[in-house]
């Protein structure tokens, strides 16, 4: 294969240190050279490429190398198919970073003959009309300031310009800007699309339905562009995990191409002259645009010792990495994700049961916590109403959720009790359950059956005081990663949704960020399970059965 010299220079700048890339950039470096630089059945088309650098740089801006490197893979393309390898691109960097110029400067070149294709229709696609327009607007103004556009004195000129899309005279491509609101959209007819502020997508709704008209025309793409946010556990997170796994070679066939710019660590917002992991247009050499910049995030940064609250704001759009504020919530994110592990076998052991019945009307936590050592296991199950799912219409993915296994929805005026019971009888088939702690909501319905099923249960009478005993404890379990939830996004959503209250005492408690669409059942039932959770040998039953068949009486 024969590389472009913008693959192969970008490459040796980072290894000779002109460049400081972060460590999904440096995987990315060893995906390309074990995956992709060295195969006979891919081929960059050098003509494509020139073409497109020529035509943004006339037209546009300078690019600059970390762009050029992206549009030679946008052009690598297979051998026997002639189709481009990477269908999807996801490009992720700081603010300021020039996402919104660069997909402008793409979407004008794909209008053109020079890429060739007819009807190469695209969109951009944003959570706003506003942020939806940057793009379209920036392809708008070129072709207003240059007098690209046809009139009647200009007949024969590239471009047709309208209020609502950007058309090519030659190819019949149109540009239009969209909105992620998935009530009034379908899958159109559609070349290219790019979802502009990904991380403001709680769900993927509107993503597949736009992506389901893709494949009608030749060359199909998809790019997702953004700094990072405030959402976690939404399309974003998928997609990072995603991206994850190809560069780390899990999915090297994944036709995703991601590009992602951080720091690595949170220490690094202290070290301005390694800002470029985050954010490459302050790489060397330095554009204009990109020293101004720098000067302003700089500013931003000193301002941060009089107004630290701004901390969280400037980590994650500036150095694209979210932050918490560690006073308000359970754990930060990170250690939260840290819960995904694999659970390891647990028939036989014994455990814990813990509960969250508070409501009757929309959620129900039931769970199990087991201990492993240092590490406590919690398996967990939720019940949530048919009634009040499709009154709220949650943004996280529910039903999704409920597919994996991990809620049942009942379609009852109230969650029947008796679910709670089955679950736990069922437990006891197959684990050695102590007891199930509750606290005293709604246990004059659970008490008679429990007691019909011969489960033991212990009733918390005075919740905050637990929850503050058991506060310092939870922090700790979270930050020295004793928590084990295995691959459960349902209770990592619980969790998240936990707002930590300090009383002036300086006690903590653990309330909803929001009462009624942020749940947090599964959070308060792992609360009730750990205030007893000291019970719990690091023991097997099987084990201990046994030991006591091979004993002699």
């Amino acid at each position: 294969m024969k590389i472009p010299k913008y693959v192969t220079d970008y490459i040796e700048k980072y290894k000779s240190g002109n460049v400081i890339f972060n460590k999904e950039r440096v995987r990315l470096v060893s995906f390309l050279e074990d995956n992709i630089l060295q195969r006979d059945d891919l081929y960059f088309d050098d003509k494509k490429i020139e073409d497109y650098i020529k035509f943004s740089e006339k037209w546009f801006f300078k690019l600059q190398d970390f762009q050029k490197f992206i549009s030679c893979f946008v052009f690598l393309y297979e051998k026997d198919t002639k189709t481009p390898y990477f269908s999807e691109f996801f490009i992720s960097m700081a603010r300021g970073g020039g996402k919104n110029g660069y997909i402008s400067t793409l979407a004008a070149f794909f209008m053109t003959p020079l890429h060739g294709i007819p009807k190469y229709n695209m969109s951009v696609v944003a959570n706003s009309e506003k942020q939806a327009l940057v793009s379209f607007r920036e392809i708008y103004e070129m072709i207003e300031s240059n007098n690209l556009y046809i009139t009647g004195e200009r007949p024969n000129n590239p471009f047709y310009l309208s209020k609502v899309y950007v058309e090519g005279t030659d190819t019949k491509s149109q540009f239009l800007f969209d909105t992620s609101n998935e009530k009034t959209k379908d899958g159109a007819r559609e070349g290219c699309i790019f979802f502009d502020e990904v991380h403001a997508y709680e769900k993927d709704t509107i993503i597949n339905i736009k992506r389901s008209g893709l494949g009608k025309v030749a060359h199909p793409r998809t790019f997702y562009i953004g700094t990072d946010g405030y959402v976690r556990e939404g399309f974003l997170d998928r997609l990072k995990e995603r991206a994850n796994n190809v560069l780390k070679g899990i999915n090297p066939e994944d036709r995703l191409f991601p590009f992602i710019c951080k720091i690595d660590d949170k220490e690094e917002i202290d070290k301005p002259e390694l800002w470029e992991k985050a954010n490459p247009m302050f790489e060397n050499p330095e554009s204009e645009y990109g020293a101004q910049l720098f000067k302003e995030v700089h500013q931003q940064y000193l301002g941060l010792q009089f107004n630290p609250s701004n901390r969280p704001e400037f980590m994650t759009k500036r150095m694209n990495m979210p932050e918490t504020d560690t006073q308000s919530v359970v754990a930060p994110w990170d250690d939260i994700m840290a819960t995904n592990r694999p659970i390891p076998p647990l028939e036989n052991n014994e455990c814990i049961g813990g509960l969250d019945y508070a409501s009757l009307k929309d959620f129900a936590a039931v769970g199990l916590l087991f201990r492993s050592g240092d590490d406590y296991i919690w398996k967990t199950h939720s019940f949530a109403r048919k009634e009040f799912l499709d009154k709220y219409k949650l943004k996280p993915p529910i039903h999704e959720w409920e597919k994996k296994g991990l809620l049942t929805i009942v379609d009852e005026p109230t969650i029947n009790p008796k679910h709670i019971i089955d679950w736990f009888i069922e437990a006891q088939k197959n684990y050695g359950l102590q007891k199930v702690v509750a606290d005293n909501f709604r246990m004059d319905l659970l008490r008679p059956l429990f007691e019909d099923a011969g489960i033991e249960y212990e009733v918390i009478k005075n919740t905050r005081a637990i929850q503050s005993l058991l506060a310092p404890r939870v922090e700790d379990m979270f930050a020295q990663h004793h928590l084990i939830f295995g691959d459960n996004p349902l209770m990592r959503w619980y969790t998240q949704n936990v707002a930590v209250k300090i009383r002036k005492d300086g006690n903590k408690e653990y309330e909803k960020k929001e009462p009624i669409r942020r749940k947090t059942d599964g959070f308060q039932a792992l609360i009730h399970a750990l205030y007893r959770a000291d019970d719990l040998k690091d023991s097997n039953l099987e084990e201990e059965i046994n030991l006591l068949r091979g004993l002699r009486f």
